[in-house]
């Protein structure tokens, strides 16, 4: 099932397969190591579209809901 990283559940985890934004959008999250084929879980979100946590290779990284929105995943069955 494909949902976007802004309406993932905390703890759930899943495989990037899509970015739904344009070359500067992409080159910002690949330098947080935010990639196609990367395995991210959602640590937290705040209430009222604010910044959502994830962490991906260990790390723990916020990304704004605008650009959260655009992030496809993957939702891996636990």
């Amino acid at each position: 099932m494909r949902v976007s990283l802004a309406d993932m559940e905390p703890g759930q985890s899943g495989v990037l397969v899509e970015i739904l934004g344009g070359h500067g959008m992409i080159r910002r999250l690949d330098a947080l190591g935010l990639r196609l084929c990367k395995r991210i879980r959602k640590v937290s979100s705040m209430l009222m579209r604010g910044p959502v946590v994830v962490e991906v290779d260990g790390f723990q990284v916020a990304i704004g809901y605008g650009m959260a929105s655009r992030i496809i995943l993957e939702i891996m069955e636990e």
